[in-house]
C-alpha cells in the first residue's frame, strides 16, 4: 500500500482562483436578481398606469362620447377597444404590431405634455366604477382588460418593448461592470494572498537554514492561535524534539563509544594479569608455592573477568528488555532471604531490619528483586569496610513498596547521587578497591524499572541509602 501523497499545488494560485470565481458568481447572481426586479418593477409601472387610466376613463363613461374617449387614450399611444353594455364597440389607436416596434405616443403610457388635448380633464364623476380587472401579455404588449359597473368593457394596450430597451441597457452595463470587478478583484487579491502566505514563505526559509545547519532557529509566532501560528508553532515543537533527539543520539553515541573504551580498560587488565601468569607458568620451570601464587592469580583474574562480561552481558539484556518471569509474592518473604544471606556472606557486618506487620504483595521476578537487594546491600558492606552497619527495610508509601538499603559508611556527595547510575562509574574512594567495575547500580536500576519501579539515591544522616520502588499489586 502507497503511502498517502501530499497535494503541492499553487495555495496561492488556488486561492486567487476561488476568490475570483466566488466574486464571479455573486456577480451573476446579483445581475440576475437586478434583471429580474427590475423587468418586474417596470412592467409593474405600466400595469399601474394602464389601471389609472382605465378609472379615469370609467368616470367619464357617460359623460363623453365613447369615440372621444377612445381617441384621447389612444393619443397616449395605447391600443384602445370599448365595447359598451349596448352592444357598439369602437377601436382606436395603434394596432398589435406597431405597439411592438415600440410606444406610439410621444412619452409612451402616461405620456403627452400637459394642456393637450390628449389628457383627460378633470370632469364631474359619472359614477361608473372598474368592477374587474384583467392583465395579460408577452414580452413586448401588456394588456388590461377592465369590467366596468354599467356593463361595459375597456381594453387598453401599452408597448412593453421600451422595458426590454431598458433592460438590455442594464445588462450591457452590468456585464461591462463586473469585468471591471473581476479585474479589480483579482488584483487585489493577488496583492492580500501574497501577503497573507508570506509567513510560510518564512516557514520555508527557516526549514531551509535548518537543514543547512543553522540547528537553532525557529520561527516564534506572535499569536499562536490562528492557523499560521499553529503551523508554525508544531513546526517549532517538531524541530525542538528532533533537535533535542539528534543531541540525545549524539549523546548516547558518545556514552556508548566511552563505555566502550571503559569496557575495554576494564577487560584488559585481567586479560593481562591471565596472560602474564600463563607466560610464567609456561616458560618458567615453577614448583611448589610460587606456582600455586600463580595458579591462584589467574583463577582470580579470570573470575574477575568472567564477572565482568556476565554484568556486561546484565547490561546488555536490561537495554534490549528484559525477559521477566513474574509471580505475585509477598516483599517481606524477599527481604527476610537477603537477611539471612548476609551473615553466611558477610559475617563482620551487623544487619539489622525493619519490615510491616502487614503483607506487602507485587508481583516481580524473585530472582532479579533478590540480585538488586544483593547488589545494594554488597555495596553497602564495601562502603562500610566490611565490618559496619546496615538497615534493610520495607515500606510502603503512595501505594508502592519501597526497599531501603542504609550504610554507615562515608556517603555518596549529593552531586554524584544521580552519576553513580552511569555505566562503569565508580566514585574516588570506590576506585581504591579492586572490587567492582561500575555496573552494578545501573544493573539494578534497569532491573527495577523493568517491573515499572525505579532505584534512587537519596539522602541520609549516615552514610548512603539506596531505595527500590516497586509498584504493588492491585487487588
Amino acid at each position: 500500500m502507497s503511502a498517502p501523497v501530499l497535494r503541492s499545488g499553487s495555495l496561492r494560485r488556488r486561492t486567487i482562483v476561488a476568490v475570483v470565481a466566488v466574486v464571479a458568481l455573486l456577480l451573476i447572481v446579483l445581475a440576475v436578481v437586478v434583471d429580474l426586479a427590475l423587468g418586474a418593477r417596470l412592467r409593474g409601472q405600466i400595469e399601474e398606469r394602464l389601471r389609472d387610466r382605465a378609472a379615469a376613463t370609467a368616470s367619464l363613461v357617460g359623460i363623453v362620447d365613447d369615440a372621444d374617449l377612445a381617441e384621447r387614450l389612444s393619443d397616449q399611444g395605447l391600443a384602445v377597444r370599448i365595447d359598451s353594455a349596448g352592444g357598439g364597440s369602437v377601436v382606436a389607436g395603434p394596432s398589435p404590431e406597431q405597439l411592438r416596434e415600440g410606444p406610439g405616443g410621444p412619452g409612451g403610457p402616461g405620456g403627452g405634455a400637459p394642456g393637450e388635448r390628449s389628457a383627460l380633464q378633470p370632469s364631474p364623476s359619472s359614477g361608473v366604477d372598474v368592477v374587474a380587472s384583467e392583465v395579460s401579455g408577452d414580452d413586448q404588449l401588456v394588456t388590461l382588460r377592465s369590467t366596468l359597473s354599467d356593463g361595459s368593457t375597456l381594453t387598453l394596450t401599452a408597448s412593453a418593448v421600451g422595458v426590454g430597451e431598458t433592460l438590455g441597457q442594464v445588462r450591457w452595463i452590468m456585464a461591462v461592470s463586473s469585468v471591471g470587478v473581476l479585474v479589480l478583484a483579482a488584483g487585489a487579491v493577488t496583492l492580500v494572498v501574497r501577503r497573507s502566505l508570506r509567513p510560510l514563505d518564512r516557514v520555508s526559509e527557516v526549514a531551509r537554514a535548518i537543514g543547512a545547519g543553522e540547528r537553532e532557529r525557529r520561527l516564534h509566532p506572535t499569536r499562536a492561535d490562528t492557523e499560521i501560528g499553529r503551523v508554525a508553532t508544531a513546526l517549532d515543537d517538531m524541530l525542538d524534539d528532533v533537535v533535542g533527539a539528534e543531541r540525545t543520539a549524539r549523546e548516547a553515541e558518545q556514552r556508548l563509544r566511552a563505555f566502550l573504551s571503559d569496557a575495554a580498560h576494564e577487560l584488559r587488565t585481567p586479560v593481562a594479569g591471565i596472560r602474564a601468569a600463563a607466560d610464567t607458568l609456561v616458560r618458567a620451570d615453577l614448583d611448589g608455592p610460587e606456582r600455586e601464587m600463580l595458579a591462584a592469580h589467574v583463577a582470580r583474574e579470570a573470575t574477575r573477568a568472567s564477572r565482568l562480561v556476565d554484568d556486561l552481558l546484565t547490561m546488555a539484556r536490561v537495554d534490549r528488555g528484559l525477559d521477566l518471569q513474574r509471580v505475585d509474592v509477598d516483599l517481606r518473604t524477599l527481604v527476610d532471604a537477603e537477611a539471612r544471606r548476609v551473615p553466611l556472606v558477610h559475617p563482620s557486618v551487623r544487619l539489622r531490619t525493619a519490615v510491616p506487620d502487614q503483607p506487602v504483595a507485587a508481583t516481580v521476578d524473585v530472582d532479579r528483586i533478590a540480585q538488586v537487594m544483593a547488589n545494594l546491600i554488597e555495596n553497602a558492606a564495601r562502603a562500610a569496610g566490611g565490618t559496619g552497619e546496615i538497615d534493610l527495610g520495607l515500606r510502603t508509601d503512595a501505594g508502592r513498596a519501597v526497599i531501603s538499603v542504609v550504610d554507615n559508611g562515608p556517603g555518596v556527595p549529593t552531586a554524584e547521587r544521580e552519576r553513580i547510575f552511569d555505566r562503569l562509574v565508580r566514585l574516588d574512594t570506590a576506585r581504591a578497591s579492586a572490587a567492582g567495575v561500575g555496573l552494578g547500580l545501573p544493573i539494578a536500576r534497569g532491573i527495577a524499572r523493568a517491573h515499572g519501579g525505579d532505584v534512587r539515591c537519596v539522602a541520609s544522616p549516615t552514610g548512603a541509602c539506596f531505595e527500590v520502588e516497586l509498584p504493588l499489586t492491585t487487588a
